[in-house]
Parts: structure tokens; sequence; C-alpha cells
């Protein structure tokens, strides 16, 4: 979002078609990075937020009728070939001898039953919701993420959708309905009412027996003095099937981004775009509003990966790529090719030429390998030879002495 325009035209709400003579410089929040991660956490946390906790019955108290154990069930115990589960007593119905009370058993109770004391609500950081509301806000002004989301907006002339302040005053359903179609929305609220189908499952009673596809949010800057006078753009638009009216100082993140996704289609009123330079700030300064909080900067100013690497800047200093080696010819097996293993080793043929000689009755290679081991066997005899005399004298220290020979030894 670096490359974002500086200003942004105002369409007029009476006649959508023409545009404002000036237009108004465009809020920096359009330019703050778009973090779908971070929207995606965030909306994870605060749409658990308006969740009621409920609690299912257990076995605490079988007696006053929990859920599963409204039976006086006990286990058959070993040697009937049956699991020990609890079973249901008495006779002559499909009932007894039904397994009860385990979480396997038909009409038994659940498994970790719920309570109202799980941790049912999520806190968010506050700086992340404001930055997951930043990216929210960014993200409205792309169109390709825009469309991306699902919503009909070719025919709109503009992105951000910024309308004048006249459309504050307008009071009639239908009026609004003309001002949508006269900027550019006719597909997007034929797309929103047509989508509108019974919900599949048990919400059907329970007070949500329908879904519809969101359609345009309406960005407006109302005080509190003209919210109260009765007929405005709060109530006029709010009838409108996917329509969706909040105050730019109210902004929702489950408004902005339903479901996690950023991109929805957003119109803001031209006080409220203005509004959202002071609540949000710039990268010069911080917010006028939230006390502490400055935008969030992206990691790169261009994110453009494939445009920086293919640069000349960093192409002149990378190492030139080194080509694969060209093989010419066959690969051919040194075990098998005589050739080939010569040129890896030189002395294999002399080798292989020494071992035929030495087979070869009469030539001198034979005569030189057979002195040689005839050399090597007299070697050995002899060494045996002396072994064999070392071992003997080795031997012989331990013979018993003759008795005439120790008196002579005493006597000397």
């Amino acid at each position: 979002m670096a490359t974002a325009r500086p200003t942004v035209s105002v369409y007029l709400a009476d006649k959508p078609t023409e545009t404002a003579k000036k237009a108004i410089c465009m809020p920096q929040v359009f330019s703050a990075p778009l973090r779908a991660d971070l929207v995606k956490y965030v909306h994870r946390n605060m749409n658990k937020n308006h969740r009621q906790a409920y609690g299912v019955k257990d076995h605490t108290a079988i007696m006053n009728g929990q859920a599963g154990y409204d039976t006086a069930a006990a286990s058959w115990g070993t040697g009937r070939a049956v699991a020990r589960i609890p079973r249901v007593p008495g006779g002559g119905t499909h009932r007894s001898g039904q397994g009860a009370f385990g979480n396997m058993c038909r009409g038994g109770g659940m498994f970790g039953v719920t309570r109202v004391w799980r941790r049912w609500h999520r806190r968010t950081n506050t700086t992340q919701k404001r930055h997951a509301v930043a990216a929210s806000l960014a993200a409205s002004g792309v169109p390709a993420l825009v469309m991306a989301r699902g919503h009909e907006i070719s025919e709109v002339p503009e992105m951000p959708l910024v309308v004048s302040d006249a459309a504050h005053k307008i009071a009639k359903t239908k009026e609004a309905i003309a001002m949508l179609k006269g900027l550019g929305c006719a597909a997007e609220l034929e797309k929103t009412k047509a989508s509108k189908t019974t919900r599949a499952g048990r919400g059907k009673a329970r007070n949500r027996r329908y879904v519809m596809r969101k359609g345009p949010l309406i960005v407006h800057n109302l005080t509190k003095e003209e919210e109260s006078e009765g007929a405005t753009i709060s109530k006029s638009f709010r009838n409108i099937p996917g329509v969706d009216v909040c105050h730019v100082d109210r902004l929702n993140l489950l408004q902005l981004a339903p479901g996690g996704n950023f991109g929805r289609f957003v119109i803001y009123t031209e006080s409220a775009a203005k509004r959202l330079g002071e609540t949000f700030g710039s990268y010069k300064g911080g917010s006028q509003l939230k006390k502490g909080y400055t935008l969030p900067r992206a990691k790169m100013t261009n994110a453009d990966i494939a445009r920086i690497i293919n640069s000349n800047e960093v192409q002149s200093v990378l190492t030139a790529r080194k080509a694969a080696p060209v093989r010419t010819g066959s690969r051919k097996n040194p075990l098998k090719n005589a050739s080939v293993f010569g040129r890896l080793c030189p002395w294999a043929a002399t080798q292989k030429k020494i071992n035929r000689l030495a087979h070869k009755k009469g030539s001198a290679v034979q005569k030189a390998v057979s002195a040689q081991k005839a050399k090597k066997q007299a070697k050995s005899k002899d060494a045996k030879k002396q072994s064999r005399t070392w071992f003997k004298d080795l031997l012989a220290a331990h013979n018993p002495v003759p008795v005439a020979e120790e008196a002579a030894a005493d006597e000397e």
C-alpha cells in the first residue's frame, strides 16, 4: 500500500454520477500494511465474546433425573460374555438390557460435559485490535481484495468510495437505494438479495432461520443530536438487505472483516473519511483521538520480491550462475570397460598384465613369484622351529631337579 494515491474523489449523494469540484486528502490509514494473519486472529477472539455460557447436566445427582441418568442401571459384572457397562434393569421392552450412563450409549451422558465456568470469552490486546481495523480499512481501498471477497464492484467508479455529507440527510429507503444504484452498486444489491437462503441445521428453529451474504457497509459521522432526530442515514439504509451502517468512531472489525477476511465493500461519507485521518493519524504523527497510537509500518516498502532480486543493483553484486557440466557421449561402467578403467587407474593395465604372467608357466614373473613364495615358506619354517625350541626351554624350568644335583648344590 506504499503506492496509495494522495487524494480521493467525493461523489455527490444527490447526483451520484458527478463528483465534487474538490477532492479530499487520502487518510494515511489506507496505506497501512495488510496483515491478514492479525485480522484473522483478532476476529476469532472478538467473535467469541458474544457467546453465552451453557452447561450440560452431569451425573452428580443421579436420583434427580439428570441427563442420561434417569434409570437404575447397573453392570451385570463378568461371566456373561458382555461388556461391563451399566445396563437397564427389567424386562419385556427393548430398553431392558441396553447400555446406559456411558457416553458411548444411546441416551447416555456426554463425555467431558460443558461447564458454565468454561473460558468462553477472550481478551485481545487493544493495539492489536486497532492494527487489525487499520488493515481492514486499507484492504477496503484495494479493488482486487474487495472483488476477491465476492463483491460486485465492476460498475463502482472508485475505491475507496466517498460520498458527500448530503447522504446524512437521506431519510427514505428508496432514496438510499437510488443513491447506491447511482454509485454502481446495483449488481451488489441484487446479488445480496438473491443470496438469502434457509439455514442448514437446527439453527432454523433458534431464531436464525435465514442466511445472507454481506453487502456494502455505510460509514457515517453523524452527531448524537443528528442520530436522535429520527429519519437519518442510520435508519434509511438499515432495511436494505445486506447493507450495514456504522459510525466512524465505532468501527467494528466484525463488520469490516466478516468471517475474518478483510476486503469488505465500504462506502464512506466525506466527514467520516476526514475523521479517519484524525482517528488513526499519519506516519508523521500519532493519532489525535487514540492516545499513544501510531499506524503500523510495513516491514518492506516494496513487497515485490521478484522485482528486487532481478534488479540491476542486486544482480550486479551476485556471483554468476554456475552452469552444469556438459556430458559428452554415454556413461560407461569402468568395471566393465577396460579403456575407461585405464583412464581412472593408469596402473590397472600393468597390474592386469602381471597377474596374467604370474599364471604362465616358465615366465620371469612366475619364477619371481615362486622364489618369493619359497623364501617366505623357508622363513616361516625357521620361525616355527625357533618357536618350538623357545617353548621347550620355557617348559624345562618346571621340570624336577635330581636329588644328587640338589645335594651338591647345598654343599656348595
